[in-house]
């Protein structure tokens, strides 16, 4: 194998599926051809160097991704091939398929300062949310629906043990659209309900607070809730004033256009104005072609037929097919076809 030249192409990986305490997966299923059903493993991270934060152990690597036709773990080959991969600069998000069938538990996520001074790393877990599916009455959750405080909260979760509804109610609920785009920062109380198919992208961590007794029918442990915090701290990572309208204000993100013309559309879904944890384009090919000009980068084949083609290469790439573009391919390759891709960035670098 010619690691060099695995590290200047598109790279490709092993599905990637990980389990969560929530039930779900179908929609993703029939978007990749699969066997559609809903499982415990609803969520495929995507070219990940991230580790899963698990109730169950499935090996010390579990959530990392897998090179397509190896058993090359990525965080490794980062780590091996760091020039060619990512030059002078950070791969530091971490993209996923995420499909839903229950809602999943009321949560929130910490900021950087809040990861930085309880979980010693440099990185909270802000993300955003791009839903491309749906199932009847899909919703999602996000802010608070009234003015609430910290005494009270955690009251609430001592009612969940036998309410196990009276989290949502606290929430203020949104019907999901194919299309919606939503920014969700550190200390933003949400909840992806029943019925969403998102692609997210977010900070490079497994943080995830939820003060919740119950994700359906699973119980949810003491550690699972506060991951190691014990409970007054880990309330303190709520922001209570993210109430109402100011919440749903924050949250809803409107794609931009960029390029507009007969064969080809590039939208701005997220900037580095909205935050500066990463980035998020929308290609639209109408039988032209775009040249990917930043890495390194992710990229989604969300529906369609295209191909990638660069100096003695050609690959073609159809719905739900995903890869990695390395440092060393900037501006080396392009896609063309008739397709819709999603291009993530990381932080935006110094």
């Amino acid at each position: 194998m010619d690691k060099n030249k695995l590290a200047s192409e598109p790279l490709f990986f092993e599905l990637n599926r990980v389990f969560r305490i929530y039930l779900g997966g179908l929609q993703y299923a029939e978007l990749r051809g699969e066997k559609a059903e809903d499982t415990l493993f609803p969520e495929e991270w995507i070219a990940s160097k991230v580790k899963a934060i698990n109730p169950k152990y499935f090996g010390p690597r579990d959530g990392v991704s897998v090179i397509k036709g190896t058993d090359i773990f990525f965080d490794d080959f980062l780590e091996e091939q760091k020039d060619l991969l990512l030059g002078n600069r950070k791969y530091d998000c971490l993209v996923k398929y995420l499909d839903s069938a229950i809602r999943l538990p009321v949560q929130v996520h910490p900021t950087k300062d809040f990861s930085k001074k309880h979980f010693n790393s440099e990185y909270g877990k802000t993300e955003a949310w791009l839903v491309i599916a749906t199932r009847p009455n899909a919703k999602i959750y996000f802010g608070f629906n009234d003015n609430i405080g910290k005494e009270k909260f955690s009251a609430l979760e001592e009612e969940s043990l036998e309410n196990r509804d009276v989290m949502r109610t606290i929430l203020n609920g949104v019907d999901a659209h194919v299309g919606d785009m939503y920014l969700i920062p550190g200390g933003l109380i949400h909840a992806i309900g029943e019925g969403c198919t998102i692609v997210e992208v977010q900070e490079p961590t497994d943080f995830t607070i939820q003060p919740e007794n119950w994700c359906g029918d699973y119980k949810i442990s003491e550690e699972e809730k506060y991951i190691g915090l014990d409970k007054s701290t880990a309330l303190d990572c709520f922001d209570y004033n993210l109430v109402g309208k100011k919440a749903l204000n924050l949250a809803k993100i409107a794609p931009k256009v960029a390029i507009d013309s007969k064969t080809y559309v590039k939208e701005e879904l997220i900037t580095y104005k909205d935050t500066t944890c990463f980035a998020e384009n929308r290609h639209i090919l109408k039988g032209g072609s775009f040249v990917m000009d930043y890495a390194p980068s992710v990229y989604i084949c969300l529906e369609g037929d295209a191909e990638i083609v660069g100096d003695n290469y050609n690959k073609k790439i159809g719905k739900g097919d995903y890869f990695f573009l390395p440092y060393a391919a900037e501006g080396k390759f392009k896609v063309q076809g008739t397709a819709v891709l999603i291009e993530c960035l990381p932080s935006k670098q110094d």
